[in-house]
């Protein structure tokens, strides 16, 4: 079975905001086994949300669309898609007596125009939503699914977990799995170099590098009568791809780097603490959005001037005043100064020059400096980064995170 997914609403085609819903609903239906060859995008009107139906009809087994389904007059979603198979509108009470429940429970009064978010062909499966007011609809006609859903992301997917998916489970043949070694420190040109013979070959399993922010990310993906089959297909080439680029494989599907710093720290039974200058505490901020980090993470402290580092760290002034505060000999004592400081096992610092400005020909933009201090000793890295302000801090941040894991192998 192939599917379409059609995205319906202008703010898409203005940009005022991002499609994830059809990135979102493409990995589930990838798991089923239902490939997906078409995504469209069409705004609020009844003539083109036609034609993109039409077309969708000639060529997918399953025509899912998104957005919509609100209040206004504007929100045509439902109604074109009744108009394009021939039915009728009428109220749903179910969905009617759950909109009413829902204001009610808000505080709020009903309008009059809520009341065509209960509107549906009486052939349709109603789909309920327990976080918004717009109930979504699957209608089976002419040897073809329809799928109406609402566009909010929150709305969305906990329908399409809870009563899409299932349902479309009872309809397919094969799975479709995939897994994501996630790559650091080797380029995408570099990756494609060493697996280069596995991509020319391909079949089932295929492979698929794919550049983000910072990291290569690998997707080897394969359809097999279940999952189970579909695992065991993917084992080989995931350990043949892992023996070629040896550590730098750092994790898998959706675990970033840091959580399996925090997981090594916690395994190690070692704690860590940090001093931040240039990324302004964005280690930090990584570490603290994975949940557990404070099994491991002691304190953090953002040094951002001269002063602070002298302050809070112990930095001596005749170091930043001979070398500077971007350097390799303040990073030292930084990662020094927050270890003694906090008593962690491990210190890590970092400062640099993120830019735009603050740069000199001896020390350009992208210029950083790392430190990771422990009772063995202090070891320090220069790096050369590029990219704009915002771009240089991920690097820089992924960069430490990166180092800490490979020190706790």
């Amino acid at each position: 079975m192939n599917a379409e997914i059609i995205g319906i609403g202008s703010e898409l085609l203005l940009g005022q905001i991002v499609n994830t819903d059809a990135q979102f609903i493409s990995e589930q239906l990838s798991t089923l086994g239902i490939d997906v060859f078409w995504h469209t995008v069409v705004g609020d009107n009844r003539k083109r949300i036609m034609e993109a139906l039409r077309l969708a009809a000639d060529r997918s087994d399953i025509i899912i669309t998104t957005g919509g389904l609100g209040p206004t007059m504007d929100d045509l979603s439902k109604e074109t898609m009744a108009e394009f198979l021939g039915m009728e509108l009428e109220i749903h009470e179910p969905s009617l007596n759950r909109i009413q429940s829902y204001f009610t429970t808000m505080g709020r009064e009903m309008t009059d125009n809520n009341k065509k978010q209960a509107l549906f062909p009486k052939e349709a499966i109603v789909l309920k939503n327990d976080n918004g007011t717009a109930p979504g609809a699957i209608i089976e006609k002419n040897d073809r699914i329809h799928i109406i859903l609402p566009g909010p992301p929150s709305e969305l997917q906990p329908m399409f977990v809870n009563e899409v998916k299932p349902y479309l489970a009872g309809k397919t043949v094969d799975e479709i799995y995939s897994r994501v070694l996630r790559i650091f420190g080797v380029g995408e040109s570099s990756v494609e170099a060493k697996i280069k013979d596995l991509l020319q070959k391909q079949s089932n399993p295929t492979i698929a590098p794919l550049a983000g922010a910072g990291e290569v990310k690998m997707r080897i993906t394969a359809k097999a009568a279940s999952r189970q089959e579909a695992e065991k297909m993917i084992v080989p080439v995931q350990k043949d791809i892992e023996s070629r680029l040896g550590n730098a494989v750092y994790g898998y599907d959706d675990d970033p780097m840091e959580m399996i710093v925090i997981k090594s720290l916690r395994e190690k039974e070692m704690y860590l603490a940090l001093a931040e200058s240039c990324t302004g505490g964005h280690v930090t901020d990584l570490i603290t959005n994975i949940p557990g980090a404070s099994d491991v993470l002691l304190e953090s402290c953002v040094t951002y001037s001269n002063e602070a580092k002298v302050k809070r760290l112990g930095v001596s002034e005749d170091t930043l005043k001979k070398y500077g505060a971007v350097s390799s000999q303040t990073a030292y004592e930084m990662a020094e100064g927050i270890r003694k400081i906090s008593g962690a096992d491990i210190g890590a610092a970092i400062t640099g020059i993120a830019g735009p400005g603050g740069a000199t020909r001896q020390k350009p933009v992208g210029l950083i400096y790392l430190s990771l201090s422990s009772y063995g000793g202090t070891e320090t890295k220069e790096l050369h980064l590029s990219g704009n302000r915002l771009r240089i801090k991920e690097a820089a941040a992924l960069h430490l995170l990166n180092w800490l894991r490979l020190s706790l192998e």
